[in-house]
């Protein structure tokens, strides 16, 4: 669903990517890790096409992000440090507003599954600035499956978030994952990212380190493998 091949991203004479090859099946949920300036954010934003590699290809879905981005962008439910949520209107006003955007039929039944998903069918009528963080990321996770995205990003979801935030996220991004929808997922929790995915990336200095089935990975010793990778 996710092709990635020799990608490379330089901000002026600073090269951020270093030609990244990954892949993401139809269905999988893959967590990509890696030390803060690793690249990740880079690399989700450009899949996101919020920004142009340098150098490589991106495939979403077969359509090449180079010549069909507006298919691709209709394709993907996007999750990042921001919201993207407008603070003076309601958690209901904002999915109608993203539900024109989207052209969502039926938009009305659609609102409400997704409200209720993420457990805020009787917070709808209250003013987004009025929400917790937590709450704001589930908003922002009900904005971004409104549309029934078939490939999910996300990037850092518990950032910011207290424990039980966290705990009732875990619950939202599973939900996602069952839903079959493919995932790609960026976070410094080696514990969560680990639990949900069904493979793992590390991202170290701009290539892709290690790539491994979940299946395959002691999780008892995966901080200590991580940090080796990242060292190494």
């Amino acid at each position: 669903m996710i092709e990635i091949n020799s990608l490379g991203k330089s901000f002026g004479h600073r090269p951020v990517l270093r030609g990244v090859d990954l892949s993401v099946a139809k269905g999988e949920f893959v967590t990509l890790f890696g030390p803060n300036g690793a690249g990740k954010t880079t690399l989700l934003r450009i899949v996101a096409t919020l920004m142009r590699p340098t150098v490589g290809r991106v495939q979403v879905g077969g359509f090449d992000l180079a010549s069909h981005a507006h298919i691709i962008r209709s394709a993907l439910g996007v999750v990042s440090h921001q919201t993207l949520l407008y603070n003076d209107l309601t958690a209901e006003e904002n999915l109608r507003f993203y539900a024109r955007m989207y052209a969502v039929p039926e938009s009305g039944p659609r609102i409400d599954a997704v409200l209720e998903q993420v457990g805020l069918a009787r917070r709808r009528r209250e003013l987004v600035r009025t929400f917790s963080r937590g709450m704001q990321q589930r908003l922002a996770i009900a904005r971004a499956v409104l549309h029934k995205p078939a490939v999910m990003l996300f990037d850092e979801p518990h950032s910011g978030l207290d424990q039980d935030a966290a705990a009732m996220l875990d619950d939202v991004l599973k939900a996602v994952a069952a839903g079959g929808r493919t995932v790609l997922m960026t976070t410094h929790d080696l514990t969560r990212g680990l639990a949900l995915a069904d493979r793992v990336a590390v991202l170290r200095r701009g290539k892709i380190a290690f790539n491994q089935s979940t299946v395959e990975i002691d999780a008892a010793h995966f901080t200590e493998m991580y940090a080796g990778v990242v060292n190494g």
